[in-house]
């Protein structure tokens, strides 16, 4: 199973845009749809919930709320679920200016957690502008809210770029704590460093694979993986075992945050997947392999 736990589409554009994300989904079995700030909440989830519904074999929709600005309450959510037909909730702390641990914040949390909806915190640096508050994006923030809400399910952005240091002790410390590993390929240094960090604090096993669409693409993120220890083959660098790696690309991050079901697969059927997707050759195969 290869879930994309991280990809946007700009409900406003044109049917252009809507068909990339359609062909960019091709290559995983699910993908998460998070909904953006491009409006007014209530339009935006309603758009996407639209586009999910053409399409709810493949996707699953988090709608996106601003718990300061909005009222809401368990019967909001209650909508979002039963009516619209999303799964989950994207808060944009940075973007939107707001402390994640804010009271209004804490009381949203609160009626998450009875109804099982997971939150993805999409506070990476780069999200929302030079308007965008830095201080909120940093992960250390959330600590008050998984310990006060300690079933809630959390997914922390982009690893929490650029404090990636903080996005590993949480997950660490926090069972429902996961962190989104959406790379960037041309980016390898960033990518290598953010890998062996999480092999070395031994919490690999709580990294979601994400592609960031449309700012990255699933097929070249799964390669880039893949391929990781290939890049340093001429050097003496330290590797991380590539089953670790196929771990997270194969990783059922539905199922981990309580949006299934899917389809069962085989371990087989996940490996044939993975095969399908890596896009390296059997000379680059074997070479990758000698590194592990």
């Amino acid at each position: 199973m290869i879930v994309d736990c991280h990809t946007h589409i700009h409900l406003a554009a044109d049917d252009a845009e809507t068909s990339e994300h359609f062909a960019a989904a091709e290559t995983v079995d699910a993908c998460i749809v998070l909904a953006t700030t491009d409006g007014p909440s209530e339009e935006i989830n309603k758009k996407l919930s639209q586009y999910i519904t053409k399409h709810k074999e493949k996707m699953v929709g988090f709608a996106v709320l601003h718990p300061i600005k909005e009222k809401i309450s368990v019967n909001t959510l209650k909508h979002i679920v039963e009516k619209l037909g999303l799964k989950g909730v994207a808060l944009y702390c940075s973007a939107c200016g707001f402390h994640p641990s804010h009271s209004k914040a804490m009381r949203f949390y609160e009626s998450a957690q009875e109804l099982d909806l997971p939150v993805f915190f999409h506070n990476a640096a780069d999200a929302g502008g030079t308007q965008a508050v830095l201080e909120y994006t940093q992960p250390y923030l959330l600590d008050q809210v998984a310990r006060e809400f300690p079933a809630l399910k959390m997914v922390i952005g982009n690893m929490g770029v650029p404090f990636v240091e903080q996005t590993l002790l949480m997950v660490s410390k926090h069972k429902n704590v996961y962190a989104d590993l959406t790379i960037q390929p041309k980016n390898v240094w960033q990518t290598y460093n953010m890998v062996v960090a999480a092999y070395e604090h031994g919490v690999m096993d709580k990294l979601l694979f994400g592609s960031g669409f449309p700012s990255g693409n699933a097929g070249q993120c799964i390669e880039t993986l893949l391929g990781f220890n290939m890049l340093l083959a001429d050097t003496n660098l330290p590797t991380v075992p590539r089953g670790n790696i196929r771990s997270i690309i194969e990783r059922d991050t539905l199922e981990l945050l309580g949006i299934g079901p899917r389809n069962p697969e085989t371990p087989e059927d996940k490996g044939e997947k993975t095969k399908e997707h890596k896009g390296l050759s059997k000379k680059d195969k074997r070479k990758t392999d000698n590194h592990d």
